[in-house]
């Protein structure tokens, strides 16, 4: 045997692929901030409860609890709904004009015709009317290929306009018995040291069941996976088969439906038919959702960080009164929260 074959010893036999392990790169703080938002949010609601319990001892009792429920209840279902359109890639700011028309209208007209109509009927007859209303977005927004931003200020203008024109402008307090009997109807209560009555509500349950059928339509269905990845590539969606059509009407049908269901739940539990209530909240709404860490652009987004984001806007909103910070400064703080958010974002997709 040639000498310039060199026997090579196991112990010089260089390792195989296999026996390497592979490198692990570790993400950066700001990289696994990206791929779970909701901490950031889970923290700044910590940081706020902190501040607000230290200033004001009063705000950590269950009272607390149930009045920022309540208050959140309404916008929890816009802000569901508004999380659909966002992570398909559009944008919707008529949910609030069509919770506006469903609830006045179908209010005065079961007054009128049915009084005793059970509460169940009348919600779904919110819930259809919101779907009808909600489709036509999806249809124009389909059929114009226009941006989703443009058709629902339009038809924002529009369903108000007919509200306000033909259906009627004043408030209606004389609102069906159920719908009365539901708002007044406790989930849990107790009284306070202070002999004060605190109340969870029974719309609480509405609120419940809309944040698991949403997860579970987003994260356990083909239409949420479609929803997802128009958001993510509108071509690529295209050539991986899904239905584009399909996918716009569900996406402005759903926020519809949940629209509706927040107007009648908002009558009930004020047992006021207001047509000018609710207009104005669209902005916090989609502050709600963006700071729970869907992006504007689309393909991103849950249910989890949807409602933590809910509750820091309405935290803002309703308790930093308490602590006697003007209501003026509550638009500040939520753009500043918005903004420090939105850069800790951009810096962990460039990482």
């Amino acid at each position: 045997m040639s000498e310039s074959i060199r026997r090579v010893s196991p112990e010089t036999m260089p390792q195989s692929t296999q026996d390497i392990p592979p490198r692990v790169r570790q993400l950066s703080w700001s990289a696994r901030l990206t791929r779970n938002p909701e901490w950031f949010t889970a923290a700044l609601i910590v940081v706020t409860c902190i501040v607000v319990g230290t200033l004001n001892p009063r705000f950590f009792q269950f009272a607390t609890v149930f009045d920022l429920l309540h208050s959140a209840t309404t916008v929890s279902l816009f802000a569901l709904g508004t999380l659909v359109v966002l992570a398909s890639g559009g944008i919707d700011v008529s949910f609030t004009a069509i919770a506006a028309f469903t609830m006045y209208s179908i209010t005065k007209a079961v007054f009128a015709w049915w009084p005793d109509a059970p509460f169940v009927l009348i919600l779904l007859t919110g819930a259809l009317g919101g779907v009808l209303l909600g489709i036509v977005n999806g249809i124009l927004v389909h059929r114009l290929k226009a941006p989703s931003l443009i058709v629902t200020i339009g038809t924002q203008y529009l369903y108000r306009g007919l509200l306000l024109t033909f259906v009627g402008t004043q408030f209606f307090m004389n609102i069906p018995h159920s719908m009365d009997t539901f708002g007044r109807l406790p989930l849990f209560f107790y009284h306070t040291s202070d002999g004060l009555r605190a109340v969870l509500p029974v719309s609480v349950i509405a609120l419940v069941i809309a944040a698991v059928v949403t997860w579970w339509l987003l994260n356990r269905t083909m239409m949420g996976r479609g929803v997802y990845a128009m958001g993510g590539s509108l071509p690529i969606a295209e050539r991986l088969g899904y239905n584009l059509r399909a996918i716009h009407l569900f996406v402005f049908g759903y926020t519809g439906m949940l629209a509706g269901v927040a107007g009648i739940l908002h009558v009930s539990t004020n047992r006021l038919a207001n047509p000018f209530d609710l207009v104005g909240t669209e902005l916090d709404v989609i502050a709600a959702v963006i700071l729970g860490g869907a992006r504007i652009t689309g393909g991103t987004g849950t249910v989890v960080g949807t409602l933590l984001g809910v509750v820091l806007v309405t935290l803002i909103n309703s308790v930093l009164i308490l602590v006697g910070v003007p209501s003026t400064w509550q638009k500040v703080i939520i753009g500043a929260f918005i903004l420090v958010a939105g850069t800790l974002f951009a810096l962990g997709r460039r990482g």
